[in-house]
C-alpha cells in the first residue's frame, strides 16, 4: 500500500487494545489517536499503547484530519452519538458489536452510513476463523445436504458472583438485554453467516439468576474481578441466562443457550449444523478443529491446515498445519478484510470478503435481539424478527467535513 490509512480509536477498554493490535499487524495502517472520557485517561492509555495523540472527547478525535477510520469500542449507549459524529465527518467506521441498543437505533446508523457513502463494518470477529469459513464453504457447496437443525451455545462464567459487575448489566448503558445482546448477538450472526440463512422467528425464555449485585464505586473492565470494598447493592433486571428456540429461512429449526453465569465456561461458544448428508461442529475454545459427522462413514476432525481447506477458507489461515492460530488471529482477519476493502477504494455496493460484517448485519442482529426480548415479554411465544420501521435519517451537511 502506497498510502497509509490513519485510524482513531474511541473507547480504549478491553477490546480497544485488540483493535489497535490488529490494525498494526496489517502494516499499512497508522494508529493516529485515542479518545477517552477525559484527556488524562486518554493520555494514559495512549502512552501505554504507543499512540501519539490523545483526546478527551470523541468530537475532537473525529475532527482530526489525519484520522480516516474511526473505531468505536465505547459502551453501547455511546454508539449512536460517536458513530453519527464520525459519519458527519465522512469517516469510515468500524464498530464493536452490538451496533446499537435497539433495532431502531441500528437502522438509524445504517441509513446514516449509507447516506455518508463511507465504509461501515461491525466486528463480528468469529467470522474470521479459517474453520468457520471452511464450514461455510462446505454448507454452500452442498456437502451437508439440506440443513434442518442449527444448535449450540455461548456460555461464560465472568458474571457468576454477586461481586461481578459491568456496565453491560445497566439498561441505560448496555441496553435492555445483557447476555443476549453482548454474546448472543455473536452466536446469532455466526450461524447465519455460516449457514447462509437468516433467523426469522424466535421463542425465548430469559432469566436473571443473580438479582442483586454489588456495584463497585469505580468502573472496571470486562472480565476483571474486584473485592467487596466500597460496593453498593443494586437490583438487576437484565438477563444473565437465556434459552432460545429458532426458526431459519428455508425451514431449518434451531436452539441456543446463552449465559454468563455458567461455572467453568470462559468463552464457550460452539455451534453445530445438521444436514441430511452430514454435520459440522465448531468449538471456539478448540478453534483449530472442525468436527464432521456422517451416518455411513467414519466421523472425522479436520485440523486447521491450509492445504486441506477450501480455497476461500484457506485465505484466512496464515500458518502451516500444526501451527495453531487463535482469537487474535481471527480478529485480525476481520480487520484485514475491512482495511483492504478501504485501501482499494471500494464502495459498499461492491463485492465484500466473507468475514466483513456491515451495519446491515449489525442491524439484523439487533432485530433478532429485539425479537428475543419481545418473545419473553409476551410469555415465551413465537415472535417474528421484524424490520424496524423508521423514517430515514439524513445527515445534515457539515461545512467542516
Amino acid at each position: 500500500m502506497t498510502t497509509r490509512i490513519g485510524m482513531g480509536l474511541v473507547g480504549p477498554g478491553f477490546v480497544g487494545a485488540h483493535h489497535i493490535d490488529a490494525v498494526r499487524r496489517l502494516g499499512f495502517v497508522e494508529v493516529v489517536a485515542i479518545a477517552a472520557s477525559s484527556e488524562a485517561s486518554a493520555r494514559k492509555k495512549a502512552d501505554a499503547l504507543g499512540v501519539a495523540k490523545a483526546y478527551g472527547s470523541y468530537e475532537a478525535l473525529v475532527a482530526d484530519p489525519d484520522v480516516h477510520v474511526v473505531h468505536n469500542t465505547t459502551p453501547n449507549y455511546l454508539h449512536v452519538p460517536v458513530i453519527l459524529a464520525a459519519l458527519a465527518r465522512r469517516k469510515h467506521v468500524v464498530s464493536d458489536k452490538p451496533l446499537a441498543m435497539t433495532a431502531g437505533d441500528a437502522r438509524r446508523l445504517l441509513d446514516a452510513a449509507s447516506d455518508a457513502g463511507v465504509v461501515h463494518a461491525v466486528t463480528f470477529n468469529y467470522r474470521g476463523n479459517p474453520l468457520v469459513q471452511q464450514a461455510r464453504e462446505m454448507i454452500a457447496g452442498g456437502e451437508l445436504g439440506d440443513v434442518h437443525f442449527v444448535h449450540g451455545a455461548y456460555l461464560q462464567d465472568w458474571l457468576l458472583e454477586e461481586t461481578d459487575f459491568s456496565w453491560r448489566l445497566e439498561p441505560d448503558k448496555g441496553g435492555e438485554s445483557s447476555a443476549v445482546g453482548d454474546i448472543g448477538s455473536h452466536w446469532c450472526d455466526l450461524v447465519q453467516h455460516v449457514t447462509g440463512r437468516r433467523i426469522v422467528e424466535v421463542l425465548s425464555d430469559l432469566t436473571t439468576v443473580i438479582g442483586t449485585r454489588l456495584k463497585p464505586a469505580e468502573s472496571i473492565e470486562a472480565f476483571a474481578r474486584g473485592g467487596r470494598d466500597r460496593r453498593q447493592a443494586v437490583s438487576i433486571h437484565s438477563e444473565d441466562l437465556a434459552s432460545i428456540l429458532l426458526r431459519f429461512e428455508g425451514g431449518a429449526k434451531g436452539s441456543v443457550s446463552v449465559g454468563q453465569v455458567c461455572a467453568g465456561h470462559k468463552n464457550g461458544l460452539w455451534f453445530e449444523v445438521n444436514g441430511r448428508q452430514a454435520s459440522v461442529r465448531w468449538l471456539q475454545e478448540r478453534q483449530n478443529e472442525l468436527w464432521i459427522g456422517r451416518r455411513n462413514a467414519a466421523n472425522g476432525t479436520l485440523a486447521k491446515d491450509p492445504s486441506l481447506l477450501a480455497p476461500a477458507a484457506r485465505a484466512y489461515a496464515h500458518l502451516p498445519g500444526g501451527h495453531q492460530e487463535g482469537w487474535a488471529d481471527a480478529f485480525c482477519n476481520v480487520i484485514r478484510d475491512i482495511y483492504t476493502f478501504i485501501a482499494e477504494g471500494r464502495r459498499m455496493s461492491d463485492h465484500r470478503p466473507p468475514a466483513f460484517a456491515t451495519f446491515e448485519d449489525g442491524y439484523h442482529a439487533a432485530c433478532v435481539v429485539d425479537a428475543i426480548l419481545e418473545s419473553h415479554r409476551r410469555g415465551a411465544v413465537w415472535t417474528k424478527v421484524g424490520e424496524a420501521v423508521l423514517t430515514k435519517v439524513r445527515l445534515k451537511p457539515d461545512a467542516t467535513a
